[in-house]
């Protein structure tokens, strides 16, 4: 008997397809292989699976091409839009204190903060290398779920690709990120000016000195700790007291010694430090010595370098100071007219030398 469209029997198997094609999807391997990336099943099964039962929210669960957002209610945080990207190689994944889902959320929230805005939403792309273990990736995701809802921001839409085995190193992550800027707040390099003040939230050298030590091919141990966090929120502590703040940037890559010299050249002026002011751990400066390397120039990854008038200085340091993430806050250095372009470091025995941006690179794929 041919069954008709509106027959019971029909119907009752239609329904069960549906419900079987909505259920959510789940990862049977145990490792990444090149299906995951194909488009298919095994693909969707991933997506579902590790990335959107972990970072589920309304915008992401339209599991559209792109996230889409009502422009009413952005505008009610603000006046302008801050877009940025960034990309995740670390090596290794883990690390102490820290991860590359973590580090990739946070150093994301970073690039928004350092403009004054609030960040909002987040992209996730990753590529991963056939034969990854699926745990770690879970691992990771799980990670970046806990870090975006920590700093209250949602993650909406992303991709995934899969390369052959030798083709990439385990996984890379590719991030971008927008916020809003409220109306009022124009924080820029350009607006540096001579007698301004610089401040650093904490100690330098960190994040470089864990990355380091975690690659086991040093015979050291040490309880040094990534410093990766987001500084949103104490960024908005400072822009509450202080709106008027010139100049803010996040000490990643090439650490505090090259954000003052891309300030320096962008302002033209100079800029002294205060060797004796630095905030440096000894253990830092114990691998550095034996590495030949200078912790000046050690990536950070919640380390913020604020510039401010010298009338509004300490007003900005009792606010970084009443936040955690600026308990350690301290002045470190001062803006002068020359030499322009200049950042001096004036060392304990009263001298000056220059300190130059970096050249090369002291520790590759740090971030």
């Amino acid at each position: 008997m041919e069954l008709s469209p509106n027959n019971s029997v029909q119907n009752t198997l239609f329904q069960k397809i549906e419900q079987v094609r909505r259920r959510q999807g789940k990862v049977r391997d145990t490792h990444i292989n090149l299906a995951h990336g194909s488009g298919g099943k095994a693909m969707r099964d991933l997506i579902d699976d590790i990335f959107v039962n972990n970072f589920d929210n309304p915008i992401l669960s339209q599991l559209e091409d792109q996230a889409t957002f009502n422009l009413a209610s952005l505008l009610q945080h603000g006046d302008r839009l801050a877009f940025t990207t960034d990309s995740y190689v670390v090596d290794p994944l883990f690390f102490p204190g820290s991860d590359i889902g973590e580090l990739a959320i946070n150093g994301t929230i970073n690039d928004l903060a350092v403009s004054g805005a609030k960040p909002l939403y987040l992209t996730c792309s990753v590529i991963l290398e056939e034969g990854l273990p699926v745990e770690t990736l879970r691992r990771v995701a799980v990670s970046m779920k806990t870090a975006a809802q920590k700093a209250g921001v949602q993650i909406v839409t992303g991709d995934t690709k899969v390369v052959h085995r030798g083709a990439a190193d385990k996984l890379f992550i590719n991030t971008a990120g927008i916020g809003i800027i409220p109306a009022g707040v124009a924080i820029s390099a350009h607006n540096i000016q001579p007698g301004d003040v610089v401040i650093i939230n904490g100690e330098l050298g960190n994040h470089g000195a864990a990355i380091l030590i975690a690659r086991g091919e040093l015979a050291l141990e040490t309880n040094i700790q990534s410093d990766c966090q987001p500084l949103h929120d104490l960024v908005e502590t400072i822009l509450k007291v202080c709106p008027q703040v010139h100049a803010m940037r996040d000490a990643t890559r090439g650490g505090l010694a090259t954000v003052l010299n891309e300030f320096a050249l962008t302002s033209n002026v100079g800029i002294r430090l205060n060797d004796q002011s630095l905030p440096i751990r000894e253990e830092v400066k114990g691998v550095c010595e034996i590495l030949g390397l200078d912790p000046l120039y050690l990536a950070n990854e919640g380390k913020l370098v604020v510039v401010v008038s010298a009338e509004n200085a300490n007003t900005v340091l009792s606010a970084m100071k009443s936040h955690p993430a600026g308990k350690d806050a301290c002045i470190i250095g001062e803006v002068i007219p020359s030499p322009q372009g200049i950042v001096l470091l004036k060392t304990t025995f009263g001298a000056e030398r220059i300190l130059d941006m970096l050249v090369g690179d002291q520790l590759p794929r740090i971030c």
